[in-house]
């Protein structure tokens, strides 16, 4: 799609990183974004940054915090308030690196990485039907290759592993399975589903990091510009438009982790569906 004139985008984590080059990417063909973000000021200079780039002003900011599940109903609340369509929302925000639990009782990486957009997107998902066409993308990772699978009871305890990085991997894993799972249940809606791997990217996602590792680490990645092409990819090609739950890198169908099963998928959406029971009445 070289022109998205008339078609609103959601996107979280926008304001830095893969986010803000995923937005810039979609306001530079028309689209009309709402950026999704805990930092109102980061995010307002954001969108003065992508306007003056892109000569789009149709941006807004809509209020979120991930980690903390009565935020993430308030924000669904307010964006479906507003009476506008949603034809694509495009789950970017993760982090990694860090340690401890969210305001929610989950495991830090796995309540934001996968709760927190598990249930955004259910409080979403009938509008972006009801929108329809229209496209749900999770941004996951390749370090979803590394879990074993999903220790039940892990990811309701603070980050035990030094590094985090075993907890942001289960975390990947999580947003593939939902993924697939989605796409199984919305199948013949009109709305399809993705996940992907983005690139190793030098963004904010690392921010938890040490700031000196951090600098030799970011040497070797790719840039935010460069990661934000397979999320594009997913929520905008026509010749995708026919494919759902399927797992991309690189802008390329791949065959995802053989711990990605259809009964792990269901599993996950069982539990997280109760997770979240309190907030979807």
């Amino acid at each position: 799609m070289s022109d998205l004139t008339g078609r609103t985008f959601l996107v979280t984590g926008a304001n830095t990183g893969i986010g803000k080059e995923t937005v810039r990417g979609l306001a530079g063909r028309g689209a009309r974004v709402v950026l999704a973000g805990r930092s109102e000021e980061k995010t307002r200079a954001a969108m003065k940054e992508i306007a003056d780039d892109t000569g789009n002003t149709d941006l807004d900011h809509l209020p979120l915090d991930l980690g903390d599940l009565g935020s993430v109903r308030t924000a669904a609340e307010t964006f479906l308030a507003g009476g506008e369509p949603l034809h694509v929302l495009i789950n970017n925000a993760g982090l990694a690196g860090s340690r401890g639990m969210t305001a929610s009782g989950f495991e830090l990486a796995f309540g934001t990485n996968h709760v927190g957009p598990f249930l955004f997107t259910e409080l979403l998902r009938d509008h972006i039907v009801a929108s329809g066409p229209g496209r749900i993308v999770n941004v996951a990772s390749t370090g979803h290759y590394r879990a074993k699978g999903i220790d039940w009871e892990a990811v309701r305890r603070t980050t035990v592993t030094r590094t985090a990085f075993d907890e942001y991997c289960v975390s990947k894993l999580a947003n593939v399975l939902h993924a697939q799972e989605l796409g199984r249940r919305l199948e013949g809606t009109g709305v399809t589903t993705y996940s992907l791997h983005p690139g190793t990217i030098a963004s904010d996602v690392w921010r938890a990091v040490p700031f000196g590792l951090r600098q030799v680490m970011t040497l070797f990645m790719q840039s935010t510009e460069q990661g934000a092409r397979t999320s594009l990819y997913c929520a905008t090609s026509p010749e995708l438009a026919g494919h759902t739950g399927r797992y991309y890198d690189n802008q390329r169908e791949k065959t995802p982790s053989e711990v990605a099963t259809p009964e792990l998928a269901a599993e996950l959406w069982r539990r997280s569906e109760e997770w979240v029971s309190a907030y979807v009445r």
